[in-house]
């Protein structure tokens, strides 16, 4: 197919896109939908691979999906029917039981051309807490309702048992069912624009272009791998807790990159978690949740990407079974959203190995989604619904300043007017907006977080606030710059009677009691000194850092608003050292863990994690984790560690194998060693 013909052909389908995610927006009912976009749209070749998403609505998080395993789940497709899904472990689409997808054929003269989907985020899926999501959270029918891969059309007619099933589990079930409504809105529009680019170009002509599309993406793809020199990188981040109250939770990738392919191992990362920190990915080696992070960093590189399937052919996936990022059933994986957080930072970190010219600090890595359920006293009603994403900044970039208060790989999430929250929701507002002094320092500053206050009037008003995290490990700096500063979430902050909750996603508040959250700042970039004092002298006028935080971390001195030129030059020179700043600065805590956990560590404890049963794994890492306090552990001192425990574990005695035996797994109580 001709250029002009291809370029044409994708910007019509992308209008199209663009046409259902605006018909979705504007008709949905529930917050997170119309208001904070947790949707998402694409229209699919006949095999079920995005070639069109749109741009400035929406999720932005799946340009690379796959429907394909999920569609032939059913046996067979008539014009009007529509598959649905929301079950994690059913052909991998959907990833945690709230995002509900729906996808429709689209025939032409008796052929199936295309397929018009997506996905919406329901507020609630039933489940053991409101909302349906907590790290708490250990197996996945916890979780909310869950329906594998089922028509909820049959040739145009609402199969209405199989909807009222879902309305009789879910909490506010007025909500889910006109956000469905508004989803088949959508996919109706989609089949519209698709009968008229038919019209227009001919079948044969888009049966052409789709490939011709996954093609062109392929090959933009793999010229910007092409322009990244060729190597082995190896980078790891931690989510704070792998559980409540719990260690650390580590992702690692080793990424190898060879002329236009890439390979990213993720060998090393934990074991999967007895809590919903999970990323249920079926072992696939191009699933998006993996790739979320390489679009963003193709995107960056190449705004004139085409967004589809085809970005994800130069790359390929290792994930080992029985990890956090290809855990087994039935394991939890509600709170994926915040490990994949973690992923995307990770990504960033080892692009950065890769080509540190071109790459941002750490954005803050945490974005709290929070919920309140509560009682309307006005109305008598029960109440739930999304009040606010708390999302933080993005990280320092080559050219300028992270973006404040929604940055980076988080800013498709769009605040709530406060106006419309507190219409619907009993609570009041006392504080939203940016933080002063949270942004970490660097040449160019990390953006600053966004700070969060609210105040509940009711009894046992129930709040989630899923993703809770960064709290202890903070968003890194690059090249010199520093690490942005940490969350926290408190409850009446600053009277007798406060709590500070820090990672704990769902509570219970009374009458009179104020919530307060406040992001991650981004991680900053380049050497602070090298910041012009004018720059700093701006970000003082206008509250981003105080005059105190100028002089420390900028040597910057100013008073009563009014730069001292002579004092910062002495100042400046006094501080300045030839020694190389590191390439990453992780701040305090992290540093701290790795000199008790270090590299030499946790490859040692990674291997002895693979050789053990999928179920043990876990268990044995706490056991590892309480026994390993010195600094400087290497591999000497895990092996004689794990000898100690195992000797207490006498059905371990003798195992070596890596998979246990088949029946094992199907639950006989012994492990039959090797």
């Amino acid at each position: 197919m001709d250029k002009v013909t291809l370029e044409i052909l994708a910007n019509h389908l992308r209008a199209a896109a663009e046409n259902m995610a605006y018909t979705l927006y504007r008709t949905a009912h529930s917050t997170f939908v119309k208001e904070t976009e947790d949707f998402t749209i694409q229209i699919l070749d006949p095999a079920g691979r995005t070639i069109a998403v749109p741009l400035d609505l929406g999720a932005t998080w799946y340009p690379g999906l796959d429907y394909g395993a999920a569609i032939a789940m059913i046996p067979d497709y008539k014009p009007g029917d529509v598959g649905f899904t929301n079950d994690p472990y059913s052909g991998f689409l959907s990833t945690h039981v709230p995002d509900l997808h729906m996808w429709k054929p689209i025939f032409h003269e008796g052929e199936l051309l295309c397929w018009v989907s997506g996905h919406i985020h329901n507020t609630d899926m039933g489940g053991a807490v409101p909302a349906s999501l907590s790290r708490a959270l250990t197996e996945i029918h916890q979780e909310g309702i869950r329906f594998r891969p089922s028509k909820i059309y049959r040739e145009g007619v609402l199969n209405t048992e199989l909807v009222d099933v879902m309305l009789t589990n879910v909490r506010k079930p007025e909500q889910n069912l006109g956000d469905l409504k508004a989803f088949v809105g959508a996919l109706n529009t989609g089949e519209r624009k698709i009968r008229e680019m038919i019209t227009k170009f001919a079948a044969d002509t888009l049966r052409e272009g789709f490939g011709a599309l996954l093609d062109y993406a392929e090959h933009q793809a793999r010229d910007i791998l092409r322009s990244i020199p060729d190597g082995e990188y190896f980078f790891a981040d931690f989510a704070d807790e792998d559980g409540p109250d719990g260690y650390p939770a580590r992702l690692a990738v080793t990424l190898k990159i060879e002329g236009g392919s890439a390979i990213l191992d993720f060998t090393g990362t934990d074991p999967q978690l007895t809590s919903s920190l999970n990323v249920p990915t079926g072992g696939n080696p191009r699933h998006t949740l993996m790739l979320v992070g390489v679009y963003y960093v193709l995107y960056t590189l190449n705004p004139g990407l085409l967004l589809n399937q085809g970005l994800t052919r130069p790359f390929t996936c290792i994930l080992p079974e029985g990890t956090m990022v290809n855990p087994s059933f039935p394991a939890a994986v509600g709170m994926r959203s915040l490990s994949c957080a973690r992923l995307r930072s990770l990504v960033f970190g080892v692009f950065g190995l890769a080509m540190p010219e071109r790459m941002p600090a750490a954005p803050a890595g945490s974005s709290s989604i929070v919920n309140v359920m509560t009682h309307d006293d006005r109305t008598g009603e029960a109440i739930i619904a999304a009040v606010n994403p708390v999302v933080g900044g993005g990280g320092g970039m080559p050219h300028g300043d992270g973006t404040d208060g929604s940055g980076a790989d988080a800013a498709y999430l769009k605040n709530t007017p406060i106006e419309i929250t507190e219409a619907e929701v009993p609570i009041r507002f006392r504080c939203y907006g940016l933080a002063s002094g949270t942004g970490g320092p660097g040449r160019w500053r990390g953006g600053m977080a966004t700070q969060m206050e609210f105040q509940v009037f009711t009894p046992n008003t129930r709040i989630t606030a899923r993703n809770r995290d960064r709290c202890r490990f903070q968003a890194w700096g690059i090249l010199g710059g520093k690490a942005g500063r940490a969350s926290e979430m408190m409850v009446n902050p600053g009277q007798p009677n406060q709590r500070l909750l820090n990672n704990i996603d769902t509570f219970s508040a009374g009458p009179g009691d104020i919530i307060r959250i406040t992001s991650p700042g981004g991680g900053g970039r380049g050497d602070p000194l090298e910041r012009e004092p004018e720059r700093v002298l701006r970000d003082v006028i206008c509250a981003c850092i105080t005059e105190e935080a100028a002089e420390r971390d900028y040597a910057v001195v100013i008073r009563d608003e009014t730069l001292d030129a002579a004092a910062t030059q002495a100042l400046r020179s006094a501080r300045r050292s030839n020694a190389p700043h590191p390439h990453f600065h992780f701040g305090a805590e992290r540093e701290g863990f790795e000199r008790i956990w270090t590299p030499a560590a946790y490859a040692a404890m990674t291997e002895i994690l693979a050789r053990l049963p999928i179920h043990w794994r876990y268990f044995a890492k706490c056991q590892l984790m309480k026994a390993i306090t010195l600094e400087g552990s290497g591999a000497a001192e895990i092996n004689a560690a794990w000898a100690g425990i195992r000797a207490g574990l006498p059905q371990l005695r003798g195992w070596r194998g890596a998979v246990a035996p088949r029946a094992s797994r199907q639950g006989t109580g012994s492990l039959n060693p090797d």
